[in-house]
């Protein structure tokens, strides 16, 4: 369906994509969304053993990174979602995203924070 009325949504603009590929992209943004709940679980276990702490500041700011983490990454992956199903009805490359290397690093600092202090 082409675009010729300033009135249709997104998700009808274009052509329709291959449904293989808006289904691996769908499954993309569910690994995401798990991703995001495996952070709010890890803030929720963290923030529990804070409360049992002598020192409990440096797990509440790791909490806090990860909290934050989770929201980034929550909202950015609609937006990829989003992005590559647009790219795909317009036979478009998909976009680039630093999304993966922000989990990375993100990821990479906590497990650092998480080896230093368990070696306090």
């Amino acid at each position: 369906m082409q675009r010729n009325d300033q009135n249709v949504p997104w998700y009808r603009e274009g052509q329709d994509p291959d449904y293989r590929f808006s289904l691996a992209n769908e499954r993309t943004f569910l690994a995401w969304v798990r991703t995001v709940l495996a952070l709010l679980a890890t803030v929720v276990v963290i923030e529990q053993i804070a409360t049992h702490a002598v020192n409990p500041a440096p797990l509440k700011m790791l909490c806090v990174a990860l909290s934050l983490t989770a929201c980034i990454a929550g909202g950015a992956c609609y937006f990829r979602w989003k992005a590559n199903e647009v790219a795909m009805r317009h036979a478009r490359s998909l976009p680039s995203s630093i999304l993966q290397s922000l989990l990375g690093t993100a990821i990479f600092c906590v497990s650092v924070t998480v080896t230093v202090l368990l070696s306090i």
